[in-house]
């Protein structure tokens, strides 16, 4: 791949990776606001139910669950594309070595004749 062509598709997956982290942090942020609606409602619905049984079903209710299924998926997103980031930059960094190489092997050359 030409380095202009690596410099465009570091810019795509910078922004794939962006997008993957703003979607992680907010489902985590998210998780926490859920437990505490949840927590609130049980609450509510018995004034005698304790903090901890409130706590306990918040993190067994469905809705609770599948936030931190959307959380463990947003998560492989994220790092998958981080990665993937990652490997197009060593892409460049093998690039830049074999051209600095080449220039070292002509210079070389050079020097002998």
């Amino acid at each position: 791949m030409k380095p202009i062509e690596r410099i465009a598709q570091l810019h795509a997956l910078g922004k794939k990776y962006a997008k993957a982290k703003a979607d992680c942090e907010y489902l985590k942020h998210f998780r926490k606001s859920k437990l505490a609606i949840l927590k609130a409602q049980y609450s509510q619905n018995d004034s005698k139910r304790s903090n901890k049984a409130c706590d306990d079903l918040a993190r067994s209710h469905p809705d609770y669950l599948e936030v931190l299924d959307g959380l463990r998926i947003a998560i492989e997103i994220s790092e998958a594309a981080l990665w993937e980031l990652k490997t197009s930059h060593a892409g460049i960094n093998i690039w830049q070595t074999q051209r600095a190489d080449e220039r070292a092997d002509l210079k070389m050359q050079n020097s002998l004749t």
